[in-house]
């Protein structure tokens, strides 16, 4: 059994071609923009088997196997429920199932095995060092490398994303320090830098939490485009 946030049937950002996507409960990150932080507790969100999920992604599969797609797990973080997770990647693995896990490298272990049942990593990088990590989300660099080095290891696919919030990391030097980052690994399949927007900012409102961005503006995307070609072209 594990705990699920929410459900998405036909998602079409979260890995190629159409995903049904799962939102686990469970984040040990506190993001200072995270728009799901009703995500955070482990504790909360709907109980169920490994079996009932993917039973109900099963209805979908003519869609997945049309358009390339498949099942992503995101968060929350799947990482945070991986013997949960890994039950899952095998049940998808038996029924022909393309996996993806979105996450950004924080979890509970077992990744060796969790990536061995993988076909995609969306891996979201918050921050180029140990304290702009713990600045952003109170963890530490040394704690993403965990996971980042068995990663490399691993030579799944890779997909990479980095939120860009103005006045944080929305400069030339920081692209310059993430794109070595991103030279580490391999399997690289695509780079998107997401602009910072305020959508979630009403959940913390509701849920009682003070928002740490409060009055920073959302990224100009034209500035976005600048930097990307720092990150990706140098």
């Amino acid at each position: 059994m594990g705990r699920v946030h929410s459900i998405e049937t036909m998602g079409l950002l979260d890995g190629p071609g159409i995903r049904f996507v799962v939102f686990f409960q469970g984040c040990k990150l506190r993001c200072a923009y995270c728009h799901n932080p009703d995500t955070w507790n482990l504790e909360e969100g709907m109980e169920i088997s490994a079996e009932a999920l993917i039973n109900k992604a099963l209805r979908y599969k003519p869609y997945f196997d049309k358009s390339g797609g498949g099942i992503t797990f995101s968060g929350g973080d799947p990482l945070m429920q991986p013997e949960f997770l890994i039950e899952l990647l095998k049940l998808c693995k038996q029924k022909g199932i393309h996996t993806a896990i979105d996450t950004s490298g924080f979890g509970k272990g077992r990744y060796e095995e969790i990536l061995k049942y993988t076909d995609l990593v969306i891996l979201d990088i918050k921050h180029v060092n140990n304290s702009g990590y713990k600045e952003l989300t109170g963890r530490t660099f040394r704690e993403f490398e965990v996971f980042a080095g068995l990663l490399i290891e691993s030579n799944v696919d890779l997909w990479i994303r980095h939120v860009v919030v103005p006045g944080i990391n929305d400069n030339k030097q920081h692209m310059s320090e993430m794109k070595k980052i991103i030279q580490r690994f391999n399997n690289v399949k695509k780079v998107d830098l997401l602009p910072y927007h305020v959508l979630g900012v009403s959940k913390y409102e509701k849920i009682g939490i003070p928002y740490r961005l409060q009055g920073v503006e959302p990224m100009c995307k034209n500035k976005i485009s600048e930097l990307e070609k720092v990150l990706l072209t140098g």
